[in-house]
């Protein structure tokens, strides 16, 4: 155990030395976007709760009367005895929603990731992900067993150009990109990629955990998976699909069928914001509206999505432009290396439709006096 401590240490101190050691910093959320840390009351602008619906009275209503049914657990994989009915009745909902035959619930984003590629990709296959594709799209491709290859950051031609020198060595083809990436808050072109993708008989997965509910418009890709832990304010992940390509979930991923199912409180939750959005336009178009007022102040290009990356550059610098705008009563947590590449360390800031634009011109003017 010595050696293993000692391994542990010494990889501490490096993490240290480069400003890249992460810590756990107990944070309690209120009602709108009210945060508190270290008994400071904060405007949180780190929370992915996209339309505020975490704390919607409808949303805990329906969780509480969902655990007080069936429990607070589902108590097994959903092959044995974890299927509850708020399940199912959540399927229904996502795969009308996206305008698809089917959906499929996974305990998290994360897990559904693990488990969709895996299943349908492996030895002599090939895997093109776009080269900022998230952590959990990376994993699934490896456990593949699969080519994994990357292509430049949205460009449809260098996907093009990939698949056109390596599509035909290989049995069955995924490109994999997400609708909205979650550090740079920018969208991808998924008409142009579909369409790259369609042409060498790829099939396109499109991650969409940062866009459901707040920036949806365009074309759908066969494959579609999210969570339900951001603009729906509970916690889970889904894939919305063919109906064949769910059933084969069931049986083969693998991170579907030998874990838990997801506890009825958070399908019921989930179920009840999916119908407040869809009654709310005016909720979903707030975010977007917030986040173009802040970027139009800063002099920063137009935000996409709720999303908007201030770069900073060196990890310290960023922690100490978080910890200035903590002292002024705003919660905006620095993003490092390894989630972003080196040297564009960040702040990312996140918009909500719990924020009023009072919040967003304060947040703006102290970055302003900040980093000029």
């Amino acid at each position: 155990m010595d050696s293993l401590d000692a391994f542990a240490r010494t990889k501490l101190d490096a993490l240290e030395s480069g400003s890249l050691r992460r810590r756990l910093v107990p944070t309690e959320r209120g009602t709108g976007a009210a945060a508190a840390r270290r008994g400071r009351a904060l405007v949180s602008f780190s929370c992915n709760d996209y339309l505020g619906l975490s704390h919607h009275p409808h949303v805990i209503a329906a969780a509480q009367a969902a655990a007080a049914a069936y429990g607070a657990g589902a108590g097994g994989s959903r092959l044995v005895t974890g299927d509850h009915p708020y399940l199912g009745q959540l399927e229904e909902r996502l795969a009308r929603h996206k305008g698809v035959e089917a959906a499929l619930v996974f305990g998290s984003g994360y897990l559904a990731n693990l488990g969709i590629t895996p299943a349908l990709a492996g030895r002599d296959d090939l895997i093109v992900l776009d080269e900022l594709s998230h952590a959990c799209m990376w994993a699934g491709a490896r456990l593949s067993g699969a080519r994994v290859l990357t292509f430049r950051h949205n460009d449809p031609a260098d996907l093009a150009a990939i698949l056109g020198a390596n599509r035909a060595r290989h049995g069955r083809a995924l490109v994999l990109t997400e609708r909205i990436f979650s550090m740079d808050g920018d969208r991808a072109p998924l008409a142009d990629i579909l369409a790259v993708a369609q042409d060498h008989d790829a099939w396109t997965l499109v991650d969409d955990a940062h866009g459901i509910g707040v920036v949806e418009d365009g074309p759908r890709a066969p494959l579609e998976m999210g969570t339900l832990s951001k603009a729906l304010g509970s916690y889970g992940g889904y894939l919305c699909a063919s109906r064949p390509v769910i059933d084969l979930m069931v049986s083969r991923a693998r991170s579907f069928v030998y874990t838990t199912g997801l506890p009825p409180a958070s399908a019921a939750a989930a179920l009840e914001a999916l119908t407040i959005l869809e009654a709310e336009p005016e909720r979903r178009a707030r975010p977007l509206d917030l986040a173009r007022r802040f970027t139009a102040r800063l002099g920063l290009p137009e935000a996409e999505s709720a999303v908007v990356p201030v770069l900073v550059g060196e990890a310290q610098r960023a922690l100490e432009i978080s910890a200035a705008l903590e002292a002024q009563g705003y919660l905006v947590v620095a993003i490092r290396p390894p989630t972003v590449p080196a040297g564009t360390a960040r702040l990312r800031v996140a918009f909500s439709a719990a924020h009023d634009a009072a919040q967003v011109d304060g947040l703006a003017a102290a970055l302003t006096a900040l980093i000029g």
